[in-house]
């Protein structure tokens, strides 16, 4: 057995006979692998003798669930009040131009990934994005430019 399927079955036989689980185990899926890999899906869907379209049905229900591998670098762009307000859109635009990807995708190299978040809780630097764990705030096209860069 492979690695993923050692933590999966980790995953599956804590849940084991336990009822009405089935969002748990994705998220304790996606925490594991910060996404849900089709295989898992697959492996889950005979663990729990259930057909895969039920289960992508319950993943795809709920936005927090991500379907593709996250990038070497995450970069989420802060589309809450003040950053939309303070131009998000252009900074999406940039970013989607410069990596040539949309939100939810991951460039071909696996390096870097993008989201649009609701908020990232520093509205007083809008308009804001965060790589990994860093916040860049205050941007504009030459700084998020130059950001982009240094990565």
């Amino acid at each position: 057995m492979n690695k993923m399927n050692d933590e999966l079955n980790g995953i599956l036989d804590k849940y084991k006979g336990v009822k009405g689980n089935t969002i748990l185990i994705l998220q304790e899926i996606q925490n594991k692998f910060q996404y849900l890999p089709e295989d898992a899906l697959k492996s889950f869907s005979e663990y729990v003798n259930t057909p895969l379209s039920e289960i992508y049905g319950v993943a795809t229900f709920y936005s927090q669930f991500k379907f593709n591998k996250p990038g070497e670098y995450q970069i989420k762009v802060c589309h809450g009040t003040a950053c939309h307000i303070n131009n998000a859109v252009r900074i999406s635009e940039i970013i989607e131009d410069q990596l040539n990807i949309k939100a939810g995708e991951t460039t071909e190299d696996g390096k870097f990934s993008l989201d649009e978040v609701a908020c990232l809780g520093c509205c007083s630097l809008a308009p804001v994005i965060m790589i990994n764990d860093k916040v860049y705030g205050n941007l504009d096209d030459k700084k998020l430019r130059k950001v982009l860069k240094e990565y």
